[in-house]
């Protein structure tokens, strides 16, 4: 399965005509790229579905993001977005889990994210307390080679100043408790995404992952 020269040319036109009467002329276009990237995310949970069996079952279409963007309290009312994205997760995109995520966007924007963005404050006071009570496994995971192969560590997203409400600003933990998102990410240049072994690229970068989301969803349960 591949990303299609024509779903990026797409994306790139879109960019330059974001608005509707030119998205109705061209319909046809846009539900053949979507087309292509529900088949490129069809055969991306197939593989992920080998190493991560939470996410058996999961219907793709239900994965991907609607191309319609929420204008009603932004200040940039431009209709659609112009990126394509899906959310793979235990439960679906809408349940808080710990899952993975794709992010494509022409400019060499797109990116491999994996983690829990953005969890409810119960579920991120049951995270850092995963956390807190097992460092040294949380560590394991981030410092070992195959992961630093991909990534860089938790991304640096949203922090606390100082340490979360109930924590010693000793805890050799604390800078990890600080995040309010536990996400890690790739980038991904134009040229890597129209390969022809993108996918294969993309799911070896999730299968390492795989770790963090075990330990993150095992603070859900």
């Amino acid at each position: 399965m591949i990303i299609q020269k024509n779903t990026f040319k797409f994306l790139q036109r879109l960019a330059a005509n974001n608005n509707k009467p030119w998205f109705d002329e061209n319909r046809a276009d846009y539900e053949a790229a979507k087309a292509n990237f529900l088949e490129f995310t069809t055969g991306l949970i197939k593989q992920i579905e080998t190493f991560d069996e939470g996410i058996k079952g999961i219907e793709p279409k239900k994965t991907l993001f609607r191309i319609n963007r929420d204008i009603r309290f932004s200040k940039d009312k431009s209709p659609y977005k112009t990126n394509m994205g899906t959310s793979i997760n235990k439960g679906g995109k809408k349940v808080m889990t710990a899952g993975y995520y794709f992010h494509l966007e022409p400019g060499n924007k797109s990116f491999a994210a994996a983690g829990c963005y953005q969890p409810e404050p119960d579920v991120l006071q049951s995270i850092r307390q995963e956390i807190d009570y097992n460092l040294g496994d949380f560590n394991k995971i981030l410092k070992s080679a195959a992961f630093k192969k991909y990534f860089d560590g938790l991304d640096e997203i949203e922090k606390l100043k100082s340490a979360p409400k109930g924590y010693d600003p000793e805890n050799p933990a604390v800078e990890l408790l600080k995040h309010k998102h536990f996400i890690v990410s790739r980038n991904y240049k134009d040229k890597e995404i129209l390969d022809p072994g993108f996918q294969k690229e993309l799911v070896s970068c999730y299968k390492v992952s795989y770790p963090l989301i075990k330990f993150l969803n095992h603070a859900f349960s």
